[in-house]
């Protein structure tokens, strides 16, 4: 039976505008709005964590409410846990482990000796026995009983049709409101906002009929009215309210996060979502009105019941005698128990299983490690990003000379917001939880920029020249025969011969650029009219922000001759995910402009003098260099090298022989994982450059896919080991921290970002058809703010199914949620969950697993709901 009213009849409780005892408005719909992520544009794309407003409950309650309410599985499949068995993924000897301590805590509804052998029945079976549903008396055993009220769904879900057009209105009226693409017939009255807008423009609107048009002609104008009159009409519940609103919200969750992305810019979140939802119920009671009043339905699933009471019968033990015996209170508390067990929790002690082997690999790999024999001084440093794709780089660089690595989140810490040369508009080049402290601009002497600028004047001038052709209504029809030939030709190379094609327009680009040598605004001057951050550093704050990164990696002493600062991005083309695949520290963009900004900074005396008043003493000899690691090739270039020390000369000289191999090891590793390409390529550098141009390529690299770990600890504990690509790596030293402020703002940054991603890629492996985007093939790109499968669908929010998968029917990422693993004492551990309680809540709730190594004694140990449980012998 369901919970939705929708009567047109204004019965005591349904919602009403003078109703006493009713919630704000805006109360209730902030929290509907938990179920929803805020959505970056595809130019800035950054992982969004797609449940970050459920993190207060446990994880599998909120995958039993979404399942139950809107039927999203926030599990795999079982399928997929039995194939990572078959490729010894999972160890059985977790699986029956897990079982035995959700049994041992779990408040069970009945017996321990009855629900043992039914669970491990459920265990490993998706449907009951024919023979046991063929019992002549399980239709009327059944029919009695009913498990559980419907979920509040709708009007218009119930009527398929009504559901489609309202999708359709709604996709519709969110591309014309929300576009980017600098249309040159853009939207009436958009400066009002949403809901204005539409309110404007509706009464004129084709896709209505009369009779709805006319339905909406005396519609409130003020949103919020508009809102509380849709749900009155539509005769919903005031208990309801909440979830009705939900459920409208999940109905398109790609343009709601793009509502509630859009209202934070301006600082009004729930004006946004309170907007969105008036344009949608109200479109929903114009459509759904001739059905009016609609009908509760009072029916059981009888189907579900079936299944149930027949696994009880089967392999609970049970005859129908005795199951007719038992009272009725009992008998639907049975079950709840099979029907929450056989949905949720076997699903969770599976993946349990998984990720408890996978942890306890992790850890074998991590013992066995014995630090390498470190007989002669590095010569010189790099600074890599924490991505899990700077692992194997690290490793094989680390292999083949005098090298030491550094992990950290690859915005350097530095909350900056950066404008380019001659560029208009900012970036916020820094994680999205953080906000930007400063701006910092890119200038370039006149003289040297003045035929740079002529050169990008002409360029815009003949793309804009074009663009304006394309959209003129007669001009238009011109184009195709004045560049059909050329644009035909260029189609032809880039389909024919996609390396050499690619490598010539990459070419071509740099050659048209040649950007000027710039300087950076690093010292203080001023504020940015626009968005009113100050210009530059002051002397302590430039003192600060290297200190703070360099006590974060534990790099205080013992500098090498030459310190690289390395950034890091993508190579791809015809790419509408490039930003996916660059730096999310940097707000989805390349860590080149905040590689430059730190290693500058470094450089300075002034801020070498400060420093060494606080007992960190860089060498003169010391230079830091800005470099940038491109991933899609595992590549490192330099992004500018000043001038050298002698020392650093002579490390700068070992340094790059030693990149190309370590790059002809790195992509020879990379590439044997890649689908098509059949094992190790002969020349895997040519390979990996062709899929970096290859505009037909659908796997240019595999980005994240597979991380599944982050570490924060000092390299000794990986060095030399082979971690896979799957764990992110941060640098820390636990003695340079003795406040543990270092390792909460590593929790409260880079590690939040690591959580933020890995379950991005989660949510796109489990639910594709949800959280994911679909297939790469088939996206159209709208608007200039993200993708649609063809031209009329919801804005697709997660990763193309090619992101984590090798092929239709075998994933290649693995679904296991992060685990974050701490080198320090477990005091720091129990400080750490004591002052951060929205890190407590994702243990103890289980959105991520927390491990630490104390670093006296090596043992490894497990932290369940913020206390301490040493990890079991395998």
């Amino acid at each position: 039976m369901s919970k939705s009213a929708t009567s047109l009849e204004r019965p005591v409780g349904v919602w009403q505008r003078d109703h006493a005892q009713a919630r704000p408005l805006a109360a209730i719909v902030k929290e509907a709005a938990k179920v929803i992520a805020p959505l970056w544009p595809i130019s800035a794309f950054i992982a969004r964590h797609p449940w970050m407003g459920l993190e207060g409950e446990p994880f599998a309650d909120a995958a039993d409410r979404l399942q139950q309410a809107h039927g999203i599985d926030l599990y795999p499949p079982m399928a997929v846990f039995h194939a990572a068995m078959a490729k010894g993924e999972i160890d059985l000897v977790f699986v029956e482990r897990q079982l035995q301590q959700w049994l041992d805590k779990q408040p069970l509804s009945v017996s321990r000796r009855e629900a043992e052998p039914l669970c491990r029945a459920l265990l490993w079976n998706d449907t009951v026995p024919e023979e046991a549903l063929c019992l002549p008396e399980l239709p009327q055993l059944a029919e009695a009983i009913r498990l559980r009220p419907a979920a509040v769904r709708p009007i218009s879900a119930r009527l398929g049709n009504i559901v489609e057009r309202l999708d359709q209105q709604m996709i519709k009226w969110c591309k014309l409101f929300y576009d980017e693409a600098k249309t040159p017939w853009a939207l009436p009255h958009r400066e009002r906002g949403f809901y204005p807008a539409w309110r404007r423009l509706v009464a004129a609107d084709p896709a209505l009929s009369k009779e709805e048009r006319n339905r909406l002609a005396d519609w409130p104008h003020d949103g919020e009215e508009a809102l509380r009159q849709a749900l009155m009409k539509l005769g919903v519940r005031d208990e309801e309210a909440g979830a009705y609103l939900e459920a409208h919200l999940l109905a398109l969750p790609g343009w709601a996060g793009m509502v509630v992305w859009r209202s934070r810019q301006v600082g009004d979140e729930v004006r946004g979502l309170i907007d969105y939802l008036a344009v949608r119920l109200s479109l929903e009671w114009a459509l759904v009105a001739p059905y009016l009043p609609f009908e509760r339905g009072n029916h059981t699933d009888s189907s579900a019941v079936l299944s149930l009471l027949a696994a009880w019968l089967h392999w609970g033990g049970m005859t129908p005698e005795d199951w007719q015996r038992l009272p009725e209170k009992e008998q639907r508390a049975r079950l709840a128990f099979v029907d929450r067990f056989w949905r949720i929790d076997r699903c969770h002690l599976w993946l349990e299983a998984w990720e408890n082997t996978y942890e306890a690999k992790l850890k074998e790999t991590i013992s066995a490690n014995r630090p390498m024999d470190e007989t002669k001084a590095a010569i010189a440093q790099l600074l890599f990003c924490i991505d899990v794709r700077s692992e194997p780089f690290r490793r094989h660089l680390e292999a083949v000379g005098p090298f030491e690595t550094y992990g950290c989140a690859g915005f350097f810490g530095l909350p900056i917001q950066t404008r380019a040369l001659d560029s208009d508009d900012v970036h916020p080049s820094c994680p999205a939880i953080v906000a930007p402290q400063h701006e910092i601009n890119e200038t370039a002497v006149l003289e040297a920029a003045r035929p740079y600028r002529r050169r990008r004047d002409m360029f815009r001038f003949v793309g804009e020249t074009f663009k304006k052709v394309k959209q003129h209504v007669l001009a238009g029809l011109l184009l195709p025969e004045m560049s059909g030939p050329w644009l035909g030709l260029h189609t032809l190379a880039r389909s024919a011969a996609p390396a050499w094609a690619g490598r010539v327009v990459r070419q071509a680009e740099a050659a048209a650029e040649q950007k000027p040598k710039t300087a950076l605004s690093l010292h203080r001057h001023g504020k940015d009219e626009s968005t009113g951050l100050p210009v530059g550093f002051t002397t302590e704050e430039q003192v600060q922000y290297v200190k703070q990164l360099l006590v974060n990696i534990g790099l205080t002493s013992s500098f090498a001759p030459l310190v690289v600062v390395c950034g890091h991005e993508s190579e791809t083309a015809n790419n509408p995910y490039a930003s996916a695949l660059d730096c999310g520290a940097c707000g989805g963009a390349a860590g080149a402009f905040n590689a430059r900004v730190f290693a500058e900074l470094a450089n300075l005396p002034s801020v070498r003098a400060e420093l060494a008043k606080e007992g960190i003493v860089i060498p003169d000899e010391t230079v830091f260099v800005a470099a940038e690691h491109i991933t899609t090739v595992d590549e490192l270039r330099w992004l500018e090298v000043p001038p050298l020390s002698e020392a650093a000369e002579a490390a700068f000289r070992q340094l790059k022989p030693a990149l190309g191999e370590a790059s002809r090891r790195a992509n020879a590793e990379r590439m044997a994982k890649l689908p098509h390409v059949g094992g190790t390529p002969r020349d895997p550098v040519a390979e990996a450059q062709r899929r970096a141009v290859d505009w037909s390529e659908i796997r240019p690299e595999w980005g994240l896919a597979g991380n599944a770990a982050f570490l924060i600890g000092r390299r000794e504990l990986t060095k030399g080991t082979n971690l896979d690509g799957r764990v992110f790596l941060h640098s820390y030293d636990w003695r340079e921290d003795p406040t543990g402020e270092a390792l909460a703002g590593i929790i409260a940054g880079p590690a939040t970002v690591g959580q933020w991603i890995n379950l991005q890629y989660y949510a796109s492996t489990v639910a594709p058809h949800y959280y994911g985007s679909g297939d790469k093939t088939t996206q159209t790109v709208t608007g200039g703010i993200g993708v649609m499968q063809g031209n009329g669908s919801d804005l697709l929010a997660g990763l193309p199914w090619q992101s984590v998968a090798a092929s239709d029917r075998e994933l290649f990422h693995a679904p296991l949620r992060l685990l974050v693993i701490i080198e320090a004492p477990s005091y720091y551990i129990e400080r750490l969950l004591d002052r951060n309680e929205d890190f407590r809540l994702k243990v103890q709730n289980g959105w991520l697993r927390l491990a630490s190594i104390d670093p006296n004694s090596g043992m490894w140990v497990n932290w369940k709901a913020g206390h301490l449980a040493s990890v079991p012998p395998r």
